[in-house]
């Protein structure tokens, strides 16, 4: 299989990842018919695909560690539960997130939830493979949640200039808060599943870790289709009335979220879980990028881009911090 010999490479990667990790969800804003529940079915099937594409090309060639297929049948059960538990949490903290943010709004929901998974994420997956300057990697990460809140002030001042008036339900926070939790644990799974004795490989543990999420997705989904948090019950009938573009979308949406994850992963090998995950959530950078420049959710609310100003400094200089941390 293939692996970064040299931390540049893996600093690509993981630049790779904050961009698909940004990027995926405009897959879901190309058809505003088309609801996120019905969306996700095909999402969770373009990860489940993707993560047998890395496997099968770059798991499979290279002279780093054990093939793909010799690896699976290797590897020790624990190990294999540890990456499908993994996207199991991944599955429903995402799933979770989503709906925190339509019942409280971006500027409630995102810093919490997002804010305690670059935390405590960070910090659990350094446990796993203490890799690293932690104080560099603290301070770069605390850069990252000063960012994230930059983010939420200018999404709520935005909602006050456009004159809508929000009052965040306590359900709403408390959703954000597990969410939170839940999306620090998925990543430390999949890392601690690669150390160790009959480990899985990057690819191996992608694979288990997208079938964690395909599977659960069944039970999951299903529920949140017929508990809407908004809008009528949905069923198995109006997925299959989906057009062909529409589940085309969603299983792009998967691609870009796993091509993320999967040069994440390899990354981390060189520059170490908590490094490669604290990096990869800079996706937010390129998501608030995306909203500002392409789908133009801030022209009416041109008051607030000095607080965006001040959310791309942070960014870059918490990114630059945990790059070097490696270094240090």
């Amino acid at each position: 299989m293939y692996l970064p010999q040299s931390y540049l490479v893996a600093v690509l990667f993981m630049f790779i990842t904050m961009l698909c990790w940004g990027s995926w969800a405009n897959a879901a804003k190309l058809d505003n018919k088309w609801r996120f529940e019905l969306f996700y079915w095909d999402y969770s099937l373009g990860v489940l695909l993707t993560s047998l594409l890395f496997a099968l090309t770059l798991g499979l060639f290279g002279e780093s560690g054990q093939p793909f297929v010799e690896n699976i049948f290797q590897a020790d059960y624990l190990m294999i539960g540890k990456a499908l538990l993994g996207g199991v949490i991944f599955n429903i903290a995402n799933i979770l997130l989503v709906a925190a943010i339509s019942i409280a709004g971006m500027s409630v929901a995102f810093p919490i939830g997002i804010g305690i998974a670059l935390v405590a994420g960070t910090l659990l997956s350094y446990l796993v493979t203490p890799k690293g300057n932690l104080s560099i990697l603290v301070i770069g990460v605390l850069f990252i949640l000063l960012a994230v809140i930059f983010d939420a002030v200018a999404y709520k001042k935005k909602a006050k200039f456009e004159k809508i008036v929000t009052h965040p339900p306590k359900k709403g926070i408390i959703i954000s808060i597990i969410s939170g939790i839940l999306m620090s644990l998925f990543y430390p799974l999949v890392a601690d599943s690669m150390q160790g004795h009959l480990s899985l490989t990057p690819y191996s543990a992608i694979f288990f870790f997208a079938v964690g999420l395909f599977v659960s997705n069944w039970l999951i989904n299903y529920i949140f289709m017929k508990n809407p948090i908004s809008g009528p019950k949905l069923t198995i009938r109006d997925y299959f009335q989906g057009s062909t573009r529409q589940h085309l979308i969603g299983i792009l949406g998967g691609f870009i979220w796993c091509v993320g994850m999967s040069f994440n992963v390899i990354a981390a090998t060189n520059a170490g879980p908590a490094i490669a995950y604290a990096f990869g959530q800079g996706a937010t950078l390129i998501a608030a990028i995306w909203g500002v420049f392409v789908w133009r959710e801030f022209a009416h609310a041109k008051k607030v881009y000095l607080l965006l100003l001040f959310m791309f400094i942070s960014y870059l200089i918490g990114l630059l911090f945990i790059g070097f941390a490696r270094m240090a």
